[in-house]
């Protein structure tokens, strides 16, 4: 009969074989991503090491009260958030903008090579990354006040001005990634109908028309689904990125602390093992309402960009 639900039994029956291969992702998620959130109990609890988990003292909301009082949470999530923002707005334009730009040469060697190129950041790791950085800003040996120097200007102590950081930091992001949503974006653009073109240059269309009324318009779907990705992890730093380049220098981070790294500093140098369950709680959370609301929004306006 047609609408008839299938009993669960005899489901698992009909599809077993299809079942059983997806039990090892189940099972994986189930130990290293649901299993782990029971510990999410910490953020209502005054952690100690002598009663453990179990027998710490409950404190309900007091150690998000203690966050929200002392400006702390606001602060980090305002930083996490505009740094997101930052990263993909600009890697929207940056990555788009040359994914056209490379599909304008028809030199297919040297359009590889090109690709090639950017596309090596990505595979440098944070921690090589945080070493470049330094030998540039350093102030005793870096490459920047030895120019300086031979130039007969004054040493310049980046690590105490928190005034360039935020430029630095989104420039690191997007010369890293830079390489990977291009390759991305190419893809799509190569799977557009070259008959589209063809069409346009026989109606007398220059390049920038092209990209304006073709690519562009085919481009959508890709950029909506990619942002809306971005947009899920909105409330996640990039914690190697922060953690490489900064460390732990306190000076610096009024304009570079985020949830991540707060959290991070809570368990390994504050041992408030509370306070950073509760941070890294309201992280989670917030980032799901968000991209939830988000992800309705975009359904309403077109049903087939969401996610869900």
């Amino acid at each position: 009969m047609a609408g008839k639900k299938i009993p669960v039994h005899r489901e698992l029956k009909k599809h077993k074989t299809m079942y059983l291969m997806a039990l090892p992702t189940l099972i994986y998620f189930v130990v290293f991503s649901y299993i782990p959130m029971l510990g999410v109990v910490l953020a209502f609890k005054r952690y100690n090491y002598n009663d453990g988990i179990f027998h710490s003292p409950w404190v309900g909301f007091s150690n998000f009260k203690f966050l929200f009082q002392s400006g702390t949470l606001m602060h980090i999530t305002a930083n996490t958030i505009l740094y997101n923002l930052a990263f993909l707005v600009l890697g929207v334009i940056t990555q788009v903008g040359t994914a056209l730009l490379l599909n304008e040469i028809h030199s297919k060697l040297y359009r590889k090579i090109t690709q090639s190129f950017m596309f090596l950041p990505y595979f440098i790791s944070y921690v090589v990354l945080g070493v470049l950085v330094y030998n540039i800003f350093s102030y005793d040996t870096g490459l920047l006040n030895n120019l300086r120097g031979l130039l007969g200007m004054e040493k310049f102590s980046a690590y105490t001005d928190t005034g360039i950081w935020k430029y630095v930091l989104v420039f690191l992001e997007q010369w890293k990634g830079l390489g990977y949503g291009v390759v991305v974006y190419m893809a799509a653009i190569t799977g557009i109908s070259a008959e589209y073109y063809e069409s346009a240059r026989i109606d007398g269309a220059s390049h920038w028309q092209e990209i304006r009324y073709i690519s562009l318009p085919l481009l959508k779907p890709t950029i909506i689904i990619i942002t809306l990705f971005a947009v899920g992890k909105i409330m996640k730093g990039q914690f190697e990125l922060f953690y490489q380049v900064i460390g732990s220098n306190g000076v610096l981070f009024n304009a570079t602390d985020i949830i991540d790294t707060y959290v991070f500093r809570s368990l390994t140098q504050t041992f408030d093992v509370g306070l950073g369950s509760a941070a890294g709680f309201y992280q989670s959370l917030f980032g799901l309402l968000f991209i939830m609301a988000v992800n309705g929004i975009v359904k309403r306006m077109n049903p087939e960009y969401a996610l869900f």
